[in-house]
């Protein structure tokens, strides 16, 4: 058994853990410690104040979950203006071993050591994650995460992808529309304009100037508030649109990566997991003409493990380290 420091650093928060792993997987994960980022000023004075909180020294080894890309000698953040050198982790953290991750990697990982308990159904048949095969993962948040899965012969591969950042295909007339206005706002709209925390608002504004009528909502919190209690009817009309947009980008990149199964994770997961069941989600992720009734055949799960980028980075450090 082997203890590390388990780290997931996003835009707004870095998260730490102290986890057990022992046989390439994870054991136990203890109580998460919130730290915000803009109150230190790097990785390492976060990590130090963890270790004040907890009181005792650090173990000498980590899995670091990180929000951007993690090649190259410096790794800049997304939203984040902490710059981690790879190189000086060792001597920074006093982690002689460590593993670094992409965030959406990390969560790929959890995928592929959480048991069923951690998931639950939203569509398709009423199964279990396959023990063999790809599994798709997509998750909408701040952005719009996907990586692939690889379960082969008992071991798994996680594959970290950019498929947040595809094109965006119009399924119909009014989202002809749709993208008809965000394309007098991003000179390229990838499926993340819309299928994402940012999408509702995009959505929402595109809608507002189609109807001629004036954008009520400006803060983002105020307008997912006003679209899943439905007070508001344009902006539940957006909800809709967002609901059906994702369940068309999620049957796309399943379908793409030759997948068995697909799982929505992200920020937003846990907050749609009412709402994806009773919408057009399910619709538009089987509508895929010839494929229509393999798409229909393939479990679509959402992850409920309340930190699956803490678990993931300690994942990740097991699988990388066999320990």
């Amino acid at each position: 058994m082997t203890e590390i420091v388990a780290v997931d650093i996003g835009g707004t928060h870095a998260r730490f853990a102290i986890a057990e792993v022992a046989g390439g997987r994870v054991v136990s994960l203890g109580e998460e410690c919130t730290l915000k980022t803009a109150e230190h000023a790097s990785l390492q004075t976060a990590w130090e104040d963890f270790g004040a909180r907890l009181g005792r020294p650090l173990p000498p080894a980590a899995g670091i979950a990180v929000a951007g890309p993690i090649q190259g000698e410096v790794l800049k953040l997304t939203n984040n203006p902490w710059v981690i050198r790879p190189a000086w982790i060792p001597k920074k953290l006093g982690a002689a071993r460590y593993s670094l991750v992409n965030d959406f990697g990390a969560v790929a990982h959890a995928v592929a050591q959480l048991g069923d308990e951690h998931f639950t159904h939203l569509c398709g048949p009423e199964r279990g994650l396959p023990s063999e095969g790809v599994i798709t993962i997509v998750g909408p948040g701040t952005g719009l995460g996907v990586a692939q899965l690889l379960r082969r012969g008992g071991h798994y591969h996680v594959i970290e992808t950019e498929g947040g950042h595809v094109d965006f295909a119009p399924v119909d007339s009014l989202e002809d529309r749709i993208l008809a206005e965000l394309r007098k706002r991003y000179r390229r709209v990838s499926v993340e304009r819309v299928a994402s925390g940012m999408g509702l608002g995009n959505i929402y504004e595109a809608l507002a100037a189609i109807e001629d009528r004036p954008v009520t909502f400006r803060d983002e919190k105020k307008l997912w508030a006003a679209a899943m209690s439905g007070e508001d009817s344009l902006a539940a009309a957006a909800f809709d649109r967002f609901c059906l947009a994702l369940g068309a980008v999620a049957g796309d990149i399943a379908l793409a990566q030759g997948a068995e199964a697909v799982v929505i994770a992200g920020g937003l997961g846990q907050r749609l997991a009412e709402y994806l069941p009773k919408s057009g989600f399910r619709d538009r992720f089987i509508a895929k003409g010839r494929f229509e009734r393999r798409m229909d055949e393939m479990p679509v799960k959402l992850i409920t493990f309340p930190q699956p980028g803490l678990f993931g980075a300690a994942a990740a450090f097991a699988a990388e380290y066999g320990e």
